[in-house]
């Protein structure tokens, strides 16, 4: 499941055909930074956070299936978020395992949430796909009541 916790979920070896389609675009990006921008565009016109939705639709939280979370737009969870950005950026050859890490904060002071850091030649940078609806920029990520 992607909620990620204690380890990373496995990314998928094979890739539904319209998301390989993007990955083969991705990979005509001229470096890491370029590659992630490409991605981060993607992810945020494509996806979102709903702060209600994030409890009413909780046991979504649990899917792994990358061909239902690229098949939709709108609402998903910050760990599935996370999945399927981990795996464009992987998928793209210019990101391993190594330059993503899965970070965890809270927002309203209550609410468990993930962000990704991105390694783009030795500087992490904060991504938070999720939180990007309520003003959370490229580079930053929500905690508190920071922007969340």
């Amino acid at each position: 499941m992607p909620l990620d916790l204690f380890s990373k979920t496995p990314l998928p070896e094979s890739l539904p055909e319209k998301m390989q389609i993007t990955v083969d675009e991705l990979k005509k990006s001229s470096g890491k930074e370029d590659c992630l921008k490409k991605v981060y565009g993607i992810m945020t016109r494509k996806y979102r956070g709903y702060r209600v939705k994030t409890y009413t639709r909780f046991f979504e939280v649990f899917k792994k299936d990358i061909g239902c979370f690229w098949g939709r737009e709108g609402f998903l969870h910050c760990t599935n978020m996370n999945f399927v950005m981990r795996t464009l950026l992987v998928k793209s050859g210019f990101f391993s395992e190594e330059d993503l890490n899965l970070k965890w904060t809270q927002i309203w002071y209550v609410s468990p949430h993930q962000f990704l850091q991105v390694n783009v030649d030795g500087k992490w940078i904060d991504i938070d796909i999720w939180a990007n609806t309520y003003g959370v920029g490229f580079g930053d990520h929500a905690s508190g009541f920071k922007r969340s």
